[in-house]
């Protein structure tokens, strides 16, 4: 028997060609591709669009169609475009797993170098004994046409031009590929979500699939969990799981797990992404100041201010690395919103992490100087720093200015044009993990709050959270985290290319950032 007779009969004794029941119907184990993954795999429409909650192994399942497709004598290659490296590997990580399982002859694990326009992307690549290849993309190539096979474009909501990438992939039909996308939501005027819409409309001739949390539930995906975990399954059991899995996404619930996309905007970070560069040994510290703060005698405020910097901030600088360099960024608040110092510390392999970050609320102006001056004072190798100049902030941002000098303080005027200039690469800094921060739920909730309004990346003006500490929240925290990471980038002294209130302009210097 050949390999793709062996192959072909080992998925139908995991269950793929029958026409499984829901899985309360089950009286054993669920089997191994449950039926919303075995209705993907069989249908062998030209372009299939895939609707879905997060974590229900459909990109798995599309990486054990792909094995076979590419170890098949009349198969062909796949490429698969995910929007980050470490996507591209958990790819041809799955792959590889169903290698194993069908016994194909196929190469070992290999890392490439794809061309693409200017520049090279890593992929990850498997190669069959049929000649025919899975490679993985660890970014989207600008042109797909010199290409054959079959394309996966997964997470598709998050590239960055799904228009266009659909475009170059469809140009593959013509010599017998196939298309598959697959994706969550990210807004209603995502390019994903208008695709789907265009489908269920009929303007667009593609097989459509929808699969809620809900749809893999009642298919067999939490036993399927629990058969892995090693723990038993009752229905008692996978309600509490569902209702937890709920509250921990919050109003995210909607858009993540029932592939219902938010209204307005679309997110700009998924909420996975950002998981992958938090630590949970990053402290933050906080600081509310009761109403009354601000009409105490200045020298018990800069008693009480210096207790609690000395007291907590400062054994985290102390421990901070001398010989690495440092830079900042703050997001001012006074009586609504909080302000957020992030101070951004360079690591090996041009990453970068954040030693801790400062939260103050209700806090004078003269303390959030006292506050800002002891933190930037104890930065080894202090760099620069990009604050906040809106409003109120223009005051500590002044400053800071006239303490450090223009040089290296960036009295930032945050606006479109700033925005679209520096909101990519700080996505970027995620994607690839090179960027490090607390692992705190109202740091995730302000990095969840960045939204894309018209194609650019902010928090929008009316957005509001409310913080663990029942205080209010305008994505504080992902501000600051922005701004640090833009001081960072543009090197000592460089030129300012954004608005800025600073009259001094100087002479470009960017370094390799």
């Amino acid at each position: 028997m050949n390999a793709e007779r062996t192959s072909r009969a080992s998925l139908a004794s995991h269950g793929l060609h029958a026409a499984s029941p829901p899985c309360s119907a089950f009286d054993g184990p669920p089997p191994v591709l449950l039926p919303y993954q075995q209705r993907w795999i069989s249908d062998r429409s030209p372009v299939k669009i895939c609707e879905k909650s997060r974590r229900v192994g459909l990109s798995w399942s599309e990486a054990a169609d792909d094995a076979l497709t590419a170890a098949s004598r009349n198969g062909m290659d796949v490429w698969y475009i995910g929007y980050n490296k470490d996507m591209a590997l958990e790819f041809i990580h799955d792959t590889a797993f169903w290698v194993r399982q069908y016994r194909l002859a196929a190469s070992a694990l290999e890392e490439d170098l794809v061309r693409d326009e200017d520049r090279d992307i890593l992929a990850f690549r498997i190669k069959f004994a049929s000649s025919r290849r899975v490679t993985a993309l660890s970014s989207r190539p600008s042109n797909l046409r010199g290409k054959q096979g079959k394309v996966v474009i997964d997470e598709a909501a998050f590239h960055d031009d799904l228009p266009g990438l659909l475009k170059a992939a469809i140009a593959l039909l013509m010599w017998g590929g196939r298309v598959a996308v697959i994706s969550t939501h990210n807004g209603e005027d995502n390019p994903f979500n208008e695709l789907v819409k265009d489908i269920r409309s009929g303007r667009k001739p593609y097989s459509l699939h929808r699969i809620t949390l809900d749809d893999a539930l009642a298919e067999g995906l939490h036993r399927r969990i629990c058969l892995k975990l090693g723990t038993p399954w009752s229905s008692e059991a996978e309600s509490e799981w569902r209702e937890e899995l709920v509250r921990v996404y919050g109003e995210d619930a909607e858009e993540e797990l029932f592939c219902a996309p938010s209204r307005g905007s679309g997110l700009f970070l998924a909420r996975a992404v950002i998981e992958g560069c938090m630590d949970e040994t990053v402290p933050v510290f906080r600081w509310a100041c009761r109403t009354d703060f601000a009409e105490l005698g200045e020298s018990v405020r800069q008693a009480d201010t210096r207790d609690w910097c000395e007291g907590l901030l400062g054994p985290a600088l102390r421990d901070l690395p001398e010989n690495f360099a440092t830079w900042c960024g703050e997001d001012f608040g006074r009586t609504g919103d909080l302000t957020a110092i992030v101070p951004l510390q360079e690591q090996p392999g041009f990453k970068f992490r954040t030693p801790f970050i400062a939260e103050i609320r209700n806090v004078p102006f003269r303390q959030q100087e006292q506050i800002l001056f002891f933190i930037i004072d104890r930065l080894p190798r202090f760099r620069a720093a990009a604050l906040d100049a809106r409003g109120n902030g223009h005051y500590l941002a002044e400053v800071a200015m006239q303490r450090y000098g223009a040089g290296r303080i960036r009295q930032v005027m945050l606006s479109d044009k700033w925005y679209l200039e520096h909101m990519p690469s700080f996505r970027s800094a995620f994607e690839d993990k090179s960027i490090v921060i607390p692992k705190d739920p109202d740091i995730l909730d302000d990095l969840r709050a960045i939204r894309l309004e018209r194609g650019v990346a902010k928090v929008p003006e009316r957005y509001r959270t409310r913080g663990r500490d029942g205080g209010q929240r305008h994505g504080d925290a992902a501000v600051a985290c922005a701004l640090a990471w833009s001081a960072a980038r543009s090197g000592d002294g460089g030129e300012i290319e954004y608005e800025s209130v600073a009259e001094t302009r100087f002479a470009a210097s960017r370094g390799a950032w």
